[in-house]
């Protein structure tokens, strides 16, 4: 029987986003075992040591830059490595530039017969799920893209600061792919079982068509107005890197928009976009087949069958 270390993470890819992830996941408390793999050794090697020299203010664990051998029993792989959005590029452009280095790195990770769970953060994310699934072998409930969760993350923040309450209360998804043909769930969006429309005129907005659609667009472009003012996006990916570990770490069956293998939901089948759905020690557990309105599943499906296409181009 294959044996895990349930205290150990391995992140592949020490850029921005999986350094910064690193540093969240070393707060966490999750972890006793952090190891850091990138084309470039020295970079994983200055990172480690890094953040490191925070241990002192978290809880004793050991952080430190290894090899592929490292995933063989770990409990967690992160894939972060791949090309970063550029300005004006859509996550989109970068599809042929990371599913070549998912073919160099998948490998590696099935070599070492990995039995845990594989975390996708690497964009597209959506497309790049599905490479990892069919590349490793691994059953679709262990291989997970990170999905719509910071979308998610994004959308109850934008509703929190419009209606002027915490964003923690706000209950929103936006399903479909993470990037521009997302969908914003506004039929089931509510404060804290209020729906979201009677909140909004609670707190004196009245125009929800007008102010929906100015969210939404707002959320969408979120990643493009930092890309263009900073060149990158990473600590609100960190943050939800560290909650989808905490949920499979603590087996909580949270219910959470990740990336994953959809079958038969809203008429879709055999394509990796976010859906809600509970999230546990063993992965994804089943799927929540929220309510859409028809607008909303129409979007949805538009959304599938964009990423199927891109799909059907890739030779694996």
């Amino acid at each position: 029987m294959k044996v895990i270390n349930s205290k150990k993470a391995v992140m592949i890819g020490c850029g921005f986003v999986g350094s910064a992830s690193v540093f969240a996941l070393m707060q966490s408390g999750l972890f006793t075992e952090i190891v850091l793999i990138d084309a470039d050794k020295n970079k994983a090697e200055g990172e480690a040591m890094d953040i490191s020299h925070g241990i002192p203010f978290a809880s004793p664990m050991k952080i430190y830059a290894g090899d592929y051998d490292d995933v063989a029993d770990a409990a967690i792989v992160v894939i972060s490595a791949g090309a970063g959005q550029k300005p004006g590029e859509t996550r989109l452009d970068l599809v042929n530039k990371n599913v070549a280095i998912f073919k160099s790195i998948i490998p590696e990770i099935s070599k070492r017969n990995f039995a845990g769970i594989m975390l996708v953060v690497a964009n597209p994310v959506d497309i790049l799920t599905q490479v990892a699934i069919k590349l490793s072998g691994l059953p679709e409930n262990r291989v997970i893209g990170s999905g719509t969760v910071l979308d998610s993350a994004r959308l109850r923040y934008k509703l929190g600061e419009h209606l002027s309450v915490d964003s923690r209360s706000v209950h929103a998804f936006i399903v479909g792919e993470h990037g521009d043909s997302e969908v914003v769930v506004w039929s089931s969006a509510n404060v804290s079982g209020v729906p979201l429309s009677e909140m909004c005129e609670m707190r004196g907005h009245y125009k929800h068509k007008e102010n929906t659609a100015e969210i939404a667009t707002a959320v969408k472009n979120s990643a493009y107005e930092i890309i263009n003012k900073k060149h990158a996006t990473y600590y609100g990916i960190a943050m939800s890197v560290k909650r989808i570990c905490e949920v499979i770490m603590r087996d909580e069956k949270s219910i959470l928009p990740v990336s994953h293998m959809i079958h038969g939901v809203y008429d879709i089948d055999g394509v990796s976009l976010s859906m809600p759905a509970i999230v546990g020690a063993d992965g994804i557990e089943s799927d929540i087949p929220i309510n859409l309105s028809g607008e909303e599943a129409l979007k949805l499906k538009e959304s599938a069958d964009s990423l199927k296409k891109i799909m059907e181009t890739i030779e694996l």
